[in-house]
């Protein structure tokens, strides 16, 4: 797997279809969720992205802090589902979490987790916030990592 950080703007019209396509795979179609991904915040995040056999698998963009939380944060972390089993989950929270490191220069990290992965999160010392909410009909929770 190699894992390739990029802004909006270095991304090809191939890598942003991909990207797209495998978060309406996942987000819309595996977890029957109609909702607006194309959300016009995907111009100001870094893309990252894991690529095996030329296809884009695992994917996340991560956000300065102040521009989705007042902490960094990443979001919209997805893995094709064939491709779970390898992994790929933890390998692409790492990097994206070197990548907030690297590019951004803080270690606070906020997320909007979908709840069934708080565990997985966790093993990423990420801790939950407040209580349950529901984003999109899915029921999430606040997580911080400092």
């Amino acid at each position: 797997m190699n894992f390739i950080t990029k802004s909006f703007s270095e991304l090809t019209t191939t890598e942003l279809y991909q990207i797209l396509q495998l978060r309406s795979e996942v987000f819309v179609v595996e977890q029957d969720c109609v909702y607006q991904d194309v959300d016009f915040k995907d111009q100001k995040a870094m893309h990252v992205f894991g690529i095996k056999n030329d296809k884009i698998v695992a994917y996340t963009r991560i956000f300065k802090p102040g521009d989705y939380f007042k902490n960094a944060s990443i979001g919209r972390v997805v893995v094709q589902e064939n491709q779970r089993k390898f992994g790929y989950g933890h390998q692409i929270m790492k990097v994206s979490i070197d990548a907030i490191k690297n590019f951004f220069k803080v270690d606070k990290i906020t997320i909007s987790a979908q709840k069934y992965l708080k565990k997985f999160y966790e093993s990423h010392q990420f801790i939950q916030v407040g209580e349950e909410y529901l984003e999109d009909g899915i029921p999430h929770i606040r997580m911080d990592r400092y």
